[in-house]
């Protein structure tokens, strides 16, 4: 039953890869394949037991429901309450510090680049790793991405990326490729990554390369930018996947708070 679940959505509607990939490892916690009530709360209770916080136990969850959704089943396993964490992000002064390093061999330039790419488009890492030559605009500065889903969009990038990619361009397909041509690994990137923060001294956040798209979203906002067109840039949803960006970080309200406070 989980093997027919996951043909039909890759064969059907098209999911990628890392989709079928995260439908595999969340059905390893439930055991029936026509699952009870009391076989969907064992399925809780075991990923708890096993020590996964409440955003990896709803992942999975969220894949459970799909496949339970699929079966025309009654049945729904409630999301667990989570704790509101504050996305993780760079700051200005740790990009200013990447944008200003001077690579000097091929490995160096992909990773300059590609990190500047995401910082500058707000794009996953598998949208860059998957991004081909033909799906740059040069002339008006735009990417053609595809997203979740098989889905494309139009992403908008700076004169300063322009500049960089030109001087990057090579003759592959693909265009953060590897010497021989092939996609990059997004493990081999996080390691690189993390390895050129360490050398300039700058602070890797968690979730290190997804930090870049929240770091564009919040400045995004932070410098007047419309929430729907965030949206559109992102590849969301819905707007509710987007409004997450709108919670105010914590030095903004004490900034806002100087300026209104009464005592001030």
């Amino acid at each position: 039953m989980f093997e027919q679940f996951i043909k039909e959505r890759q064969y059907l509607q098209n999911v990628s890869p890392r989709t079928i990939e995260w439908y595999r490892e969340s059905f390893k916690w439930l055991v029936e394949p026509q699952p009870k009530q009391s076989d969907l709360k064992a399925f809780v209770i075991r990923m708890r037991e096993k020590g996964l916080k409440a955003s990896s136990c709803n992942n999975r969850i969220r894949a459970v429901n799909a496949y339970l959704q699929w079966l025309e089943s009654d049945l729904r396993v409630p999301q667990l309450k989570e704790e509101q964490r504050v996305l993780p992000t760079f700051n200005v002064e740790d990009i200013q510090k990447i944008a200003a390093w001077k690579p000097k061999d091929y490995c160096g330039r992909r990773l300059h680049t590609l990190v500047l790419a995401l910082a500058d488009t707000g794009c996953r890492i598998d949208e860059l790793l998957s991004l081909r030559w033909t799906e740059v605009d040069f002339n008006n500065l735009l990417v053609t991405i595809t997203g979740k889903g098989g889905k494309q969009r139009k992403v908008p990038f700076s004169f300063a990326l322009r500049k960089h990619l030109c001087r990057f361009k090579h003759e592959h397909q693909l265009v953060f490729a590897t010497r021989q041509g092939k996609k990059l690994g997004r493990r081999d990137v996080l390691r690189d990554v993390k390895k050129l923060c360490t050398k300039l001294g700058v602070r890797a956040p968690e979730r290190t390369l997804h930090s870049f798209r929240h770091t564009f979203a919040i400045n995004y906002l932070r410098r007047g930018g419309n929430v729907f067109y965030l949206q559109r840039c992102l590849g969301h949803s819905s707007l509710d996947m987007t409004k997450r960006y709108c919670a105010v970080l914590t030095e903004d309200l004490s900034a806002i708070h100087e300026k209104i406070s009464l005592l001030a």
